[in-house]
């Protein structure tokens, strides 16, 4: 992707969608980085009908000890990889409380300390519930990075550090969120909708599909 095309390509994305939210439904910080932790390998309406049911039951790092490791898994065995989630998540929990004063913390270093919680999941945290300028590369953001000649890179990492240098500051916080979103629903991994694509003109990906 040119750079004169990196500002319009952000803008066209911004225009259709001005305040994009996360699909995870979560009321609290610790809500949200729970669902994170949980969806990894899974899919958002996966968790999000899991925690339906969780969050009202318990929706505090306490309260979430409370249950007990069985409790926990009733609740979310429906999630894949649910039993280490699940010891994961406990173990969350237990540093939240003893280290943290039940409080999720706003730093990389800490989260990424919590069992679960890699640099991808820190990064929506960061920019989620407090609006750093983070980019949490997940397996769509990294296809629309190379795909479109946005952020060509052969590694997450690679694809962030990319990301982190080419994208306007007008756009950062709200950015990983347009990418996400793109590439879930328009700029897909078996066949591009490139015939409805509004940022198609910007987009260094070749040929262009066509309507089926």
């Amino acid at each position: 992707m040119k750079r004169e095309h990196i500002e319009p390509f952000f803008a066209t994305l911004a225009a259709a969608n001005p305040h994009p939210q996360s699909e995870l439904e979560y009321t609290t910080v610790f809500e949200l980085l729970a669902a994170v932790l949980l969806s990894a390998q899974a899919t958002d309406v996966g968790v999000n009908k899991a925690t339906r049911k969780l969050f009202p039951a318990a929706n505090t790092p306490q309260a979430i000890l409370d249950l007990g490791l069985e409790g926990l898994e009733g609740y979310i065995k429906t999630i894949g990889l649910f039993r280490s989630k699940a010891k994961h998540l406990m173990e969350t929990c237990r540093i939240l409380v003893e280290r943290h004063g039940g409080e999720v913390p706003n730093t990389r270093e800490a989260l990424e300390a919590l069992p679960g919680v890699g640099r991808k999941t820190a990064n929506v945290v960061l920019n989620v519930a407090f609006g750093q300028p983070t980019m949490a590369v997940d397996t769509h953001i990294f296809r629309v990075g190379n795909r479109t000649g946005l952020a060509p890179g052969k590694t997450p990492l690679a694809v962030e550090q990319q990301l982190m240098k080419r994208v306007p500051a007008a756009y950062a916080v709200d950015s990983h969120h347009w990418l996400i979103l793109h590439g879930r629903y328009v700029c897909l991994a078996r066949k591009p909708m490139c015939w409805r694509c509004t940022v198609a003109a910007y987009c260094g990906f070749t040929p262009k599909t066509a309507a089926p």
